[in-house]
């Protein structure tokens, strides 16, 4: 698994309703803090939440 630092930005599998998929960490722990990229929405995730919408890069 590759190591994220906030900041990071990650992309999901599927589009938000902006049409963008393309998030930026916030906050990290056992919940996740996303903001949209393009429009700025914010969303809370649980870490095994986050891991299966995220396309996370291979090492």
């Amino acid at each position: 698994m590759s190591e994220l630092n906030l900041g990071d930005t990650v992309t999901t599998r599927k589009p938000h309703a902006c049409g963008c998929n393309k998030w930026q960490i916030v906050r990290m722990g056992a919940d996740y803090k996303l903001k949209c990229t393009n429009c700025g929405h914010v969303v809370m995730l649980s870490s095994d939440k986050f891991h299966k919408v995220a396309k996370l890069a291979k090492q």
